[in-house]
């Protein structure tokens, strides 16, 4: 939209620059005249330009905030897709430590069987 409303932009002014100056050199009238003339068309065709630009604006303004919002729903739902598979890997590393806590305790009730039975053997022997 933006580049067809530059295009658009640069074909009415110079549509207005070889009207004039094709005015000025065909004109049949005064130099008076003929500067009224030009001066009533460079008003209109500045009005016109005026309303373009104002179109313009307000199409780019309410392009750039749906493109914001756009961004920010999808930022948010990266962040909390990031989140629920955050909080999936602290669940399994707390499960993970859990079994190892538990069979540490294992292997240290183990152990202190096994020295326990070389102390009673010591002691019988």
């Amino acid at each position: 939209m933006a580049s067809n409303s530059g295009q658009t932009l640069l074909a009415i002014l110079t549509g207005a620059a070889i009207g004039a100056g094709i005015g000025i050199l065909y004109a049949p009238d005064k130099g008076s005249k003929t500067r009224n003339k030009i001066t009533k068309e460079t008003t209109k065709r500045q009005k016109e330009l005026t309303k373009q630009l104002k179109k313009t604006t307000e199409v780019l303004g309410a392009k750039a905030k749906d493109t914001k919002l756009t961004l920010e729903q999808k930022l948010e739902g990266a962040i909390s897709s990031a989140s629920y598979k955050a909080d999936d890997v602290l669940s399994a590393l707390e499960s993970k430590l859990e079994t190892l806590r538990v069979q540490n305790a294992k292997l240290q009730k183990d152990v202190k069987v096994e020295q326990l039975k070389t102390e009673v053997k010591k002691a019988t022997s």
